[in-house]
Parts: structure tokens; sequence; C-alpha cells
């Protein structure tokens, strides 16, 4: 069985994001896209980073990374990717709200799951066989994981400005060991590679 693996980009003060997520801002409006432009501005510098990310077997995420907002999910709302995410595989999204299962070009397919993160786990391990599971994010989804105990493998991208506020990584977490296994470091951003 493979392991699970979460990948996060943070502030230098641990936030994921800022307060004010929406369709316009999937960060919030002082995050903006500076938690990621490592990864689409200078993507070549950082291949081994997002080869690594979306290099899992199955995917877990919370809603807000499929999508910004409360309420119903918006049936024509099908992420922020375009017609091709790059997860080419299977992504149950935690939600509140039932929805279809959404399949796009490339093999990915988003499965939304209201029954909490247990089932989404069963359900991605099911999925991904002898593979690795990757928690994309948000930061509360991978907190609701890390204090379950369910995270191996726990990857930051550490981006050189604070936030200030917002959601952050660890926020209602336990105390947790973990052991630096790598760290690389560049001018945009600092990835650290943390197992438990």
């Amino acid at each position: 069985m493979g392991i699970v693996k979460a990948d996060l980009a943070v502030s230098l003060d641990g936030y994921s994001a800022g307060h004010d997520q929406s369709l316009e801002h999937p960060f919030g409006p002082l995050a903006g896209e500076r938690l990621h432009t490592w990864m689409f501005e200078h993507g070549d510098a950082h291949k081994a980073e997002v080869d690594a990310i979306v290099g899992a077997a199955a995917y877990i995420m919370g809603r807000n990374m499929f999508t910004a907002g409360r309420g119903p999910l918006d049936p024509d709302w099908k992420g922020w990717w375009g017609d091709n995410p790059p997860y080419h595989g299977p992504v149950f999204v935690l939600t509140h709200h039932p929805r279809e299962s959404v399949p796009m070009e490339g093999g990915t397919t988003f499965h939304f799951v209201n029954d909490g993160i247990e089932s989404a786990l069963a359900q991605a391990r099911a999925a991904a066989g002898d593979g690795d599971i990757s928690i994309t994010g948000g930061a509360t989804t991978i907190n609701e994981y890390l204090a379950a105990g369910h995270v191996d493998e726990l990857r930051l991208h550490v981006v050189p400005f604070t936030l200030g506020s917002g959601t952050r990584v660890f926020d209602g977490v336990p105390p947790i060991e973990f052991s630096s296994t790598s760290v690389r470091h560049t001018p945009e951003v600092t990835h650290v590679t943390l197992r438990r």
C-alpha cells in the first residue's frame, strides 16, 4: 500500500489562503497568486516538486480547492484548472453538498464526498490500490488529516512573504514529531519535506 502525502504552499507565517476567498480571488485578495507564482511562472525550476504534487494514484481536496463559496455546488463549475486538470486520476472533494461526479479530459474525475474525511480516505485508498494518495489542500483539510494521524509525508512550499491572517497549516493539530527528509531553496520558494 502506498503512503498518504500532503502538499501545501504557505506564506512564511504558515497561511495557505487569506480571507475572502472567491472565484476572482481563490486564495483571497491579499494572497493573490503569490503563493503559487513559483509553480506557474517558474515551473521549470520546480519541475520535481510539481511532478511530486501530481504524481499520486488518487487525490483528496477540500471544497475550497475545487471552488470558492458556501452552499450547494454550482453544477456548471468544473474547477479552477480548465478542461484538463493536472491530476489525471480520481480526486475526492470533501463537501457538505452532494453532486454527481465530474469526469474531465486527461483522466481526472472529481468525486464529491459528503460523509467525512474517513470516507474520502477509504475511497481514495480503494482507487489508488498500491499507489500513493495525495491530499492537495487546503490547510483546513490537511489539518484534519494531520490531526487524525493519516499523513505520512508533508511537503510545505514556503513562499517568502507574510499574510498575517487567513487559513493556517497546523491550526488545531496536536503536537506531531517530524523528521526533515529534504529541503530545497530557490529565490521564489523553499521546499520542505517532512516525514512522520
